[in-house]
């Protein structure tokens, strides 16, 4: 979405300079690029033609790696405080319900975790969905944490899929609700179901700037605002019961420096990698949220490059 990541990711997807990567900047949200990709991927043809895949957690194979984290942690940390796993629950600060989802997995699979806390921005749309069955879109707010600036999560559908016990007619006909209203309608039941597996809480930039800040004077640690909102909701949840919280942290602060600093008045050191992006070159393509348009640029700019090549 262009203007809507921090400079940094910008620097980290623009300065690639592999002769079959064309950075796209989309003017619109990430909700527009999301949909703009899978209408892409439905167009098999075209799809087949070009080879499209995806990197992100469209593709399946990014959340079967995750899934490994959680197992992973488990044998960490599980011990007899733990009781077995019983009380321990995983924090994921998310908007594309990808990371959370392998949690969703790894439980499915057997790993005793007692609940799933989803944490959010003012972006809600999942905080309200778990807490309320209000899953309604509404417009993108842009915060200190851009990577959860979504409304409409590509993996939620993955979840639904379970939800209405494997009943593909069921999620078809919720997915063109969604389409056509703009929301999916929970009865009582599935919404019992939901919070049976997931909790969840949402920060507002003001409480994510704040945790970034008390964290630090209590740790030393610097957290990125993405890992604050599930540090800030770990925070909420501890306080009222004696389970154990893993935080997942799923960024590198040095990613969002401004907002670093506007929480604790310095920048976080840059590692290597990210102190050499300055000195490359960059590359992108602005166009307009048009899948059409889309479409159009990679079939010229491929097309031109095998004329190139021949």
């Amino acid at each position: 979405p262009s203007g809507k990541v921090s400079p940094v990711q910008e620097l980290q997807m623009t300065t690639v300079k592999s002769e079959n990567v064309f950075n796209i900047a989309v003017k619109g949200s990430f909700d527009d690029c999301q949909a703009i990709v899978k209408n892409l991927f439905s167009d098999l043809e075209f799809k087949s033609k070009y080879n499209l895949g995806a990197v992100n957690s469209i593709n399946w194979a990014r959340i079967l790696a995750q899934i490994v984290y959680y197992f992973y942690i488990y044998f960490r940390i599980c011990d007899e405080k733990s009781n077995g796993g019983k009380n321990l629950r995983f924090v994921v600060p998310t908007g594309n319900f990808g990371n959370i989802l392998a949690g969703f997995y790894a439980r499915r699979m057997g790993l005793p975790i007692d609940k799933l806390v989803l944490a959010t921005n003012e972006n809600n749309i999942l905080h309200r969905m778990i807490s309320y069955g209000d899953y309604s879109v509404k417009d993108v707010v842009q915060t200190y944490s851009p990577s959860m600036d979504i409304q409409l999560s590509s993996n939620l559908e993955r979840y639904l899929y379970y939800l209405y016990e494997e009943d593909s007619e069921t999620l078809d006909k919720k997915m063109k609700e969604l389409n056509d209203e703009k929301r999916i309608h929970f009865t009582e039941e599935e919404i019992n179901k939901i919070s049976s597996v997931f909790l969840s809480q949402e920060s507002s930039n003001e409480e994510t700037l704040s945790t970034i800040r008390n964290f630090y004077n209590s740790t030393q640690y610097i957290l990125d605002p993405h890992t604050a909102c599930g540090v800030k909701a770990a925070e909420n949840f501890m306080a009222k019961d004696n389970c154990i919280y893993v935080c997942l942290a799923t960024a590198h602060p040095a990613k969002f420096p401004d907002a670093v600093y506007k929480a604790i008045g310095k920048y976080p050191e840059r590692p290597e990698g990210i102190c050499k992006l300055n000195d490359l070159e960059k590359q992108s393509y602005v166009l307009n949220n048009n899948t059409d348009e889309v479409k159009y640029f990679i079939k010229n700019i491929l097309e031109e490059g095998d004329k190139n090549a021949g």
